[in-house]
């Protein structure tokens, strides 16, 4: 067992808690509780993990986590800048199939074929509308009347107003029914913070549409207003997290990496209201106010 292992685990049994109490309080797993206990580090998901969970630990027995880094700088392990960037990329050209290359090599050709057709309809469609060996082009013929073929097509008359029973002012026309105004567009109100919780509000909206994004790797915890959990465990980068709370009357989510976690609200981001840089893990609360 560490040295900062053994004070976090004597402020534990100071104040009779469980690993499972503290479990319930910090919602870290017991294993990596455990293993902070033991200076076991290599079992985290990473040095960014160790720091937070000893954190989240030191916090809930009443210790200073700023005094405990310093002191025990050298039993804990450093972030680096470069672990937030990937550590392999994938491929972003691959090779054509041999279909493909076969099309790129044929290319030129089927261009130069296109332009010569191009120029061949240009052509004809210039010698047609050439005038004739008199210098004058096609002039529209004569009707018996003594009119053009073009005076002679009479435009389609106007269909005369309908009259009413009485036979004196036409009939209006029915008008279109007036247009609804639009609804208001929802929005999500920031209402409070207390702690590390931040509440909001959902007004105006006639569904509760919630996603939660992750941009790294973090631990995520929706639940209602109930308990009930719809998720619970690691996020992982790319991954979202979508549920339908239309039928809930709030949603309760813990973030355990804020800075890699997106929350939407149909569709629009919520912003953060506690500097996730600052507080690692956050708990938000959003309040679905029906109309």
């Amino acid at each position: 067992m560490s040295e900062l292992g053994n004070r976090l685990k004597q402020a534990r049994e100071e104040r009779k808690l469980s690993l499972d109490d503290l479990q319930a309080i910090t919602k870290i797993q017991k294993r990596y509780l455990l293993g902070i206990e033991e200076g076991n580090y290599g079992m985290m998901p990473g040095n960014f993990y160790v720091r937070a969970f000893i954190k989240q630990y030191a916090e809930a027995v009443g210790l200073d986590p700023e005094k405990l880094f310093d002191e025990y700088k050298n039993e804990i392990p450093i972030v680096h800048t470069e672990e937030t960037i990937e550590l392999s990329r994938v491929k972003t050209h691959k090779e054509l199939p041999k279909s493909a290359s076969k099309v790129l090599e044929f290319l030129p050709r089927i261009l130069i074929i296109a332009v010569v057709i191009l120029a061949a309809v240009i052509i004809w469609i210039t010698v047609q509308n050439k005038p004739d060996s008199s210098g004058q082009a096609d002039q529209p013929k004569q009707t018996s009347s003594g009119e053009n073929e073009y005076d002679a097509i009479e435009s389609p008359e106007e269909p005369e107003p309908k009259e009413t029973d009485a036979g004196s002012a036409p009939v209006e026309e029915d008008k279109p029914a007036e247009e609804k105004p639009a609804e208001p567009a929802s929005e999500v109100v920031f209402k409070e913070t207390a702690g590390r919780k931040a509440v909001y509000e959902l007004t105006k909206a006639e569904q509760f549409k919630l996603d939660v994004t992750s941009s790294g790797t973090t631990w995520i915890e929706i639940r209602n207003a109930s308990g009930k959990k719809f998720f619970s465990g690691m996020l992982n980068k790319g991954k979202t997290e979508s549920h339908d709370f239309t039928n809930e009357t709030e949603a309760f989510i813990v973030i355990g990496n804020a800075s890699a976690a997106q929350i939407k609200v149909n569709g629009k981001p919520v912003e953060y209201k506690i500097d996730p840089k600052k507080t690692v893990r956050q708990d938000m609360q959003i309040v679905y106010t029906k109309e």
